[in-house]
């Protein structure tokens, strides 16, 4: 659950936008303030909130454009460029070094695994599955709006793109560790082999 709380501004953004697109963008900002606020009220550290802060600048720059044309052809592609700015902070995340799930998951690990490539590298696999997952979504949802889809389907995508890195998230650490601990195993027999 800690990795949806990431993502309540843009539900709260697809939830309100039946209402008004500018309506559904100022209430994910408004959202994506009060969660960062609370993480800083609650002490965690500023680094590694590349999503966070990601969220509320597209909420802001959203709102801006939002308010001022209404009628902007940008409203019927509000889930493809959703999702394509989660793709883009994705991505840019690991390039930086600071896949955004690593501030996740230090909500959840004990401090002393952070700094381990291990934990590294089950951070990184992570955010590039959810990039993945954005990228394909965000195509995928253009792609509908372009063609004017039915909105079914533009629902189902939406609810792919998040249930599948959701489900490969609940599985994909614990297969890491094993695999680790499999090969860190086999490694110790053939060092103690070697000394024999």
């Amino acid at each position: 659950m800690n990795y949806l709380r990431a993502f309540i501004p843009w539900l709260v953004f697809a939830g309100v936008s039946s209402a008004g697109w500018q309506w559904g963008a100022l209430a994910g900002l408004v959202a994506s303030v009060v969660l960062l606020v609370a993480d800083r009220a609650a002490g965690l550290a500023v680094d590694y909130r590349l999503l966070e802060y990601g969220t509320i600048v597209f909420f802001a720059a959203l709102t801006a454009l939002a308010f001022a044309r209404p009628d902007s052809v940008l409203q019927l592609y509000g889930s493809a460029l959703s999702m394509g700015w989660l793709a883009l902070i994705a991505w840019a995340s690991i390039a930086v070094g600071r896949p955004f799930t690593m501030g996740i998951a230090r909500r959840m690990a004990p401090p002393e695994v952070w700094e381990t490539p291990l934990f590294r590298r089950i951070n990184v696999v992570l955010t590039a599955a959810w990039a993945l997952s954005f990228t394909l979504c965000a195509i995928a949802q253009a792609v509908a709006s372009a063609y004017a889809v039915n909105v079914i389907f533009s629902i189902l995508i939406q609810v792919a793109g998040f249930v599948l890195p959701v489900r490969f998230t609940a599985s994909y650490p614990e297969r890491a560790r094993a695999r680790f601990m499999a090969q860190s195993g086999a490694r110790t027999d053939i060092q103690g082999d070697l000394a024999s």
